[in-house]
């Protein structure tokens, strides 16, 4: 008995052992900033000087795409792997479901401490809700249902939410430092989750940030400013884990969740946008609404500044991560559109995406007329307010709680004319028109998608247009709940 106490001993401490010297894992994500909005790419007024320093330190990663040019479906691609269409989160405001398994919970299973802060949008905060951060895998969160400014009211767990005084980036930057030093105080390993409502408009920015746009003028200068404190915010949270000495070993990813926008900048201050001349904008398949800044570090194994050309995406974060710490996937028969980076950050020498990687903008709107995914629609409603919606509020206009959607789609389509794009390594053949326009695109050598190269390699096409309508069938498949 007492050698079988020894070795349950032996076997707990080697377990615990094991949890320590995993990695902490950090996901930093912006709301709207483009490709060109960091110094390190060239953007002639913005200052940036922390993703500057990281750029120049980490690995960069230059052709990065978020899974959508528009942000929830970003965020559900990050959070399961998987084209957010496959659960239904087609746009902004429609939920993901339920049954999806997300990296939070991956994580939380194998003994981390999992802590969301700031936008959530990929379904309702509110306690009770299924969709809650909570209730997909999050031991704490501070959060928000869309988008915030200045002093924004969160949700503490799900409870009604409080407004918090202070800087937006920096409000939910401090959250997350506290939750992560109790997780070292602990000795757990952390999942820290921070997704920023910044440049998101409207626009609004402190003095001293603004001012150093003042020759721009607002609204311009406010979005500036909101990126230049984005950016202090990061660099506050990696000075909080050089202080709790665990930087060495955090791994943290830092990207935007879609392209730049022009959304609240009026049309003679656009001259002053830039996004590296980048076709496109958010809402479009071109390369300005879905290519974004990315870099991660990772001190102890990303020892030295690497760049890379690789064409990478949010849906490889969750692959990416388990496959670093170590974990499966608990459902490995489900489909995953990500790939994991690992070779790439590790050993630094992936040259090559194994296989292409799919964007759809599904024409949802028929969708609303099936049956609801989640019956109990009160649990889909909103309990946080958007800058827009205090405004509104302060006029005495009425307004309904917002709520998001996601239907039942039982039978699975077989013509789909949506807007979509298939990219491999080298090309990207962009489907418009309702599917009746084809472009291929040679991103190696035309970033800025000014030649269509469709007549000139119909093969390509073919053979690019046969691939993107088999994985769009399996995305419909998914769709009907058959991977659940």
């Amino acid at each position: 008995m007492k050698q079988i106490l020894i070795l349950f001993c032996v076997l707990g401490a080697c377990v615990a052992q094991a949890t320590a010297d995993r990695p902490n894992i950090v996901l930093i994500m912006s709301d709207d900033q483009g490709w060109g909005e960091t110094g390190y790419n060239g953007h002639p007024h913005l200052k940036t000087p922390v993703l500057d320093k990281m750029a120049a330190t980490g690995l960069r990663l230059d052709r990065f795409y978020a899974g959508s040019p528009v942000c929830t479906p970003t965020r559900a691609s990050v959070m399961t792997g998987r084209h957010a269409n496959r659960s239904g989160a087609f746009s902004w405001n429609w939920s993901i479901r339920p049954e999806e398994i997300t990296l939070a919970q991956i994580l939380k299973d194998a003994g981390y401490r999992t802590g969301h802060f700031g936008k959530w949008h990929i379904g309702a905060v509110k306690k009770g809700s299924p969709l809650s951060p909570r209730a997909l895998g999050f031991d704490e969160n501070l959060s928000h249902d869309n988008f915030f400014e200045m002093s924004p009211a969160l949700s503490r767990n799900g409870e009604p939410a409080v407004t918090i005084q202070g800087e937006g980036s920096a409000v939910i930057v401090d959250e997350a430092l506290g939750f992560a030093r109790k997780a070292v105080a602990e000795q757990k390993p952390f999942f820290v989750v921070i997704w920023f409502g910044s440049p998101h408009d409207p626009y609004s920015g402190l003095k001293p940030d603004t001012k150093l746009y003042e020759s721009i003028g607002p609204p311009l200068a406010d979005r500036f400013a909101e990126i230049t404190a984005l950016d202090r915010a990061v660099g506050e949270f990696r000075n909080g884990l050089d202080e709790m000495q665990v930087r060495d070993n955090t791994l943290l990813w830092f990207n935007s969740d879609n392209g730049i926008t022009t959304e609240g900048v009026p049309e003679e201050q656009r001259k002053d946008l830039f996004n590296g001349n980048l076709r496109g904008k958010k809402g479009q398949l071109h390369e300005g609404g879905i290519r974004v800044p990315c870099i991660i570090e990772w001190p102890r194994v990303i020892t030295k500044p690497h760049t890379s050309h690789l064409a990478t995406a949010t849906s490889d974060i969750l692959p990416t991560i388990i496959d670093v710490i170590g974990l499966q996937h608990p459902q490995p028969d489900r489909p995953l559109d990500g790939v994991s980076l690992k070779q790439l950050i590790v050993d630094g020498d992936m040259t090559r995406r194994p296989r292409p990687m799919g964007f759809w903008r599904y024409h949802n709107k028929p969708e609303r007329d099936g049956e609801p995914w989640i019956t109990d629609q009160s649990l889909t409603e909103m309990i946080t307010t958007t800058a827009r919606q205090r405004a509104r509020k302060a006029k005495g206009e009425y307004e309904q709680p917002d709520i998001f959607w996601n239907y039942k789609h039982p039978v699975a389509r077989r013509n789909i004319p949506d807007r979509a794009a298939w990219m491999d390594n080298r090309y990207k053949l962009l489907v418009e028109k309702g599917g009746k326009k084809l472009f291929l695109y040679d991103l190696l050598n035309d970033r800025n998608e000014t030649t269509d190269l469709a007549f000139e390699h119909p093969k390509i096409v073919k053979r690019m247009k046969k691939q993107l309508d088999t994985w769009q069938q399996s995305v419909e498949n998914s769709l009907t709940g058959a991977d659940y």
